[in-house]
């Protein structure tokens, strides 16, 4: 009898015991997800709190009635070569996702501008805006005149490849050359039967942004499933916005540039683009916007880029196209020195055809 009472008792203490440990181990557990997350950053509605690889100026207009401002990096060429290059950056990148081929531009002897457009990173998200692509080519262009640039070769990555698009049919005269990194916009969602969404609901999918969720994605398609520790510092970027204390306007914003990008294409005026254009895709993209809303058998067949270059590349008329085979939605961050390489042998052909 007193054995069975004396086992339960160390039964009860070792159960008791288990017990605080594994309540110890759960409170630690807890206090490390804050510390994680008091560690990361957490930046401002205009990306305040973040460094940018060259110093920043800022051109201050107004548009649709508003004081705005436009962040921009305007780095001086090493030995000019009397050429100026635009750079355009994508939905999910800034000016400063740029800096590899700023510096190597700049050695090639190329001034080099690159912007943030309103409402994304360090620029102006007034409190009403009317986003369309003619709108950000004019804002740019504005920008230009007062820097007293008048001709340029644009250099647009994913929906900065849209821009410029629609930039170099806006101004032909005033683009040598056009130049699209993986753009986005090569085939029409909407048309393509991707159910439409309010700009409410894209409010309310951006709201959901975790670093998590924004470096699952760019593992998936911007690095073929490939990751590095240099490309953290994008995932930060991002989620640093969305983390910050003008989440909801960065998230609104957001959710307006995506309701021009499904509803304002620009592939069928790819025909009257009138300067030669080099494109430089990597084959490994699967961008698609919208395409986790549409059915599988539609999900399947969008965001087929070997095949979407080339139709762009036939229908362009001319146009030069660069494939790389195994590489992601950007390869100039993906594999810096052989994008850089294919470049500047795009560039050097143009000036030879001049």
């Amino acid at each position: 009898m007193h054995l069975r009472v004396h086992l339960r008792v160390r039964l009860r203490h070792c159960l008791s015991q288990r017990a605080l440990v594994t309540l110890v181990a759960a409170l630690l557990s807890v206090i490390s997800a804050f510390a994680r997350a008091d560690a990361l950053p957490a930046y401002g509605a205009e990306l305040e709190g973040f460094a940018y690889p060259f110093p920043i100026q800022r051109f201050a207009f107004t548009s649709q009635r508003q004081p705005v401002q436009m962040a921009y990096m305007d780095l001086p060429a090493k030995t000019p070569n009397g050429r100026t290059v635009v750079l355009m950056h994508g939905k999910n990148f800034c000016g400063a996702t740029w800096e590899g081929t700023m510096r190597f531009l700049s050695a090639q002897g190329y001034r080099v501008i690159a912007t943030d457009q309103i409402g994304f990173c360090k620029s102006s998200k007034p409190a009403a805006y009317q986003y369309s692509f003619q709108q950000l080519a004019h804002n740019t262009r504005a920008l230009l005149e007062q820097l007293g640039i008048r001709r340029v070769t644009l250099i647009g990555h994913s929906t900065g490849g849209m821009l410029a698009t629609r930039y170099a049919l806006m101004f032909p005269d005033q683009v040598e050359q056009l130049v699209m990194v993986n753009p986005i916009g090569l085939e029409d969602w909407k048309a393509e039967g991707v159910p439409a969404l309010t700009i409410d609901q894209w409010y309310a999918r951006e709201l959901m942004a975790t670093d998590e969720r924004i470096r699952n994605y760019e593992r998936s398609t911007y690095y073929v499933n490939e990751w590095r520790p240099e490309y953290e510092v994008w995932v930060q970027m991002l989620a640093g916005m969305f983390r910050g204390p003008g989440r909801e306007i960065v998230a609104w914003h957001s959710a307006l540039v995506y309701d021009m990008i499904v509803n304002q294409p620009v592939l069928y005026e790819f025909g009257q683009l009138r300067m030669p254009t080099l494109l430089l895709i990597g084959e490994k993209d699967t961008t698609a916007i919208g395409k986790d809303l549409a059915p599988p058998e539609l999900r399947a067949r969008l965001g087929n880029y070997p095949a979407l270059a080339g139709r762009a590349a036939a229908t362009i008329p001319q146009a030069d196209l660069v494939r790389f085979p195994d590489l992601g939605h950007a390869p100039q961050m993906q594999d810096p020195e052989r994008f850089h390489h294919a470049l500047a042998a795009g560039l050097s052909r143009a000036i030879r055809t001049d």
